[in-house]
């Protein structure tokens, strides 16, 4: 998306302003990039990847010996003494020489971590990363919450059980209760527990600012220590969230970096008062407000529950999943998320579909629905449909994303939208010389399945196309039946899930 600016009587906000952290952008743009990292995944990958490989096995065998003899429930009922304890240690030295063979040279420890009894729970953020993991075994493996099936993971698995973690179970309908009550069990045990480690984010972002922190971490309301995260590198090869680089293409551009840095620091121990140990979510918001302040980022009224907007989205192939985001947190504001607006708009105003290929002013646009041109919000929503900076956009695009994300189950439910909203003739079908732009902008089809299409309709003689006929046409095609399979996800969404889980995040606190 571009800025979008009225003419210069009217100016609106710059689409900038509103942040999406779930979007990663990462490309080798420049000649000397490219060329470094071509030398170093021959010259140096090959080794990183060897003397990895060879510690993490290392590590995994030391935890196999360290939970001999040990059952689930010995590791959720007790802490580990005696010789265990001490190898957690032994694991972490190893490690840490896994992530400093893996590039990682300079890892600054800003601040003191609190004992367990100063603080039994630490809350790291901003999440953005598998490569958290690192602040984790810095921390000395403190118990992650983690989702249960993490630990029959090859590897990883028999490490994340070393930490004694909190695991939440999805298929279980009271495994948020459980989770929060074991939570607070630890937390004021007697025993000598390790801190829970949580990211209370819940999900990855681009470190761009703090979404929502979920309350689970601080149901206890005991103390809590603040832990912020930073990786200053000039090339952002870490940050792994919604859309953006796949988690191989981070991992190898991460490796043939000559070094990468992380900074680790640790805040005073925040200790809620009553108002927060009665409040969770208080409590969860004021830990934030001091975190954003020490990272000098704000913070964004963006949750989990966002990325499955996402996830739906990208299931349902719209090209610029990640949009959306700022398209629903602003209807929101604006009061549009429950009402009928949008349909009143198709149903009522149907000639300025067909007028000058759906193109309304921002007055129009505050017009049709119902909102005062001085409203802030609506000029941001605005700003992100005017693509050109021309001062009018293309209302059609507006209404279809809208009803998309309202109506549709799966990716075949999107072409009777796309005829009610695109559709010109009279029977309301779609004119050969709109179908190339409205194919690619609502399924995301590539240019030359477009091509072919036009191209079979050029033989047909037609001018306009029927729903039928494109259903028809699309179901018959090898290339496209892709957008009939409501299973369809991305790989990098699907690894999301169990990774980012991995390194600590609870995406069911």
């Amino acid at each position: 998306m571009m800025n979008g600016k009225l003419h210069a009587a009217e100016h609106l906000p710059n689409a900038e302003d509103l942040l999406n952290p779930f979007v990663h952008r990462l490309e080798l743009s420049t000649t000397y990039d490219k060329i470094k990292t071509g030398v170093l995944t021959v010259a140096v990958l090959p080794f990183r990847v060897a003397a990895i490989m060879v510690l993490l096995v290392l590590a995994w065998l030391l935890a196999c010996v360290g939970l001999l003899g040990l059952s689930e429930d010995d590791l959720r009922s007790r802490p580990m003494t005696g010789w265990r304890r001490n190898a957690r240690a032994v694991i972490c030295c190893v490690m840490r020489g896994l992530f400093l063979c893996g590039g990682f040279h300079w890892v600054t420890v800003k601040g003191k971590q609190a004992t367990a009894k100063e603080a039994p729970v630490l809350a790291l953020a901003p999440h953005s990363s598998y490569f958290d993991a690192l602040p984790v075994v810095y921390l000395g493996a403190p118990s992650i919450v983690a989702k249960g099936e993490t630990g029959h993971l090859p590897f990883f698995g028999k490490l994340i059980n070393y930490t004694q973690p909190v695991y939440v179970w999805r298929e279980d309908p009271n495994s948020r209760q459980n989770t929060i009550k074991e939570i607070i069990e630890r937390a004021t045990s007697d025993l000598d527990w390790p801190q829970v480690l949580i990211f209370p984010e819940g999900t990855c972002t681009n470190r761009s600012c703090l979404i929502t922190f979920k309350p689970g971490a601080f149901y206890p309301g005991v103390p809590v220590q603040p832990v912020c995260l930073r990786y200053p590198n000039k090339l952002d090869t870490v940050t792994w969230t919604w859309e953006g680089p796949g988690a191989l293409k981070l991992l190898w551009l991460t490796l043939t970096q000559v070094h990468s840095s992380c900074v680790i620091e640790f805040l005073p121990v925040y200790h809620p008062n009553e108002d927060e140990k009665r409040d969770p979510k208080l409590y969860a918001n004021n830990v934030r407000k001091l975190m954003a302040r020490a990272l000098g980022i704000p913070m964004s009224d963006y949750t989990y529950d966002d990325c499955r907007l996402i996830t739906r989205a990208k299931r349902l192939n719209i090209p610029g999943a990640a949009g959306l985001l700022e398209v629903q947190k602003l209807r929101g504001r604006l009061g549009l998320v429950n009402s009928d607006a949008e349909e009143k708009i198709l149903s009522e105003h149907r000639h300025l579909f067909s007028k000058d290929g759906g193109k309304i002013s921002y007055k129009q646009f505050a017009k049709l629905l119902g909102i005062e041109p001085s409203d802030g919000h609506l000029q941001q929503l605005f700003c992100l449909y005017d693509k050109e900076s021309s001062g009018v956009i293309d209302v059609r695009e507006y209404i279809f994303e809208v009803l998309v994300i309202s109506k549709a189950k799966k990716t075949s439910d999107i072409i009777p939208i796309v005829f009610q909203v695109f559709g010109s003739g009279e029977d309301g079908s779609l004119s050969q010389s709109d179908l190339p732009g409205v194919l690619q902008h609502t399924l995301g089809m590539a240019p030359m399945e477009v091509a072919q299409l036009c191209s079979h309709l050029d033989k047909t003689g037609k001018a306009h196309i029927s729903h039928d006929e494109l259903t028809k046409f699309l179901q018959h095609k090898s290339d496209c039946t892709g957008l009939f399979s409501s299973n369809q996800w991305n790989l990098k969404n699907s690894l999301s899930t169990e990774c980012l889980l991995s390194t600590g995040s609870s995406k069911t606190e």
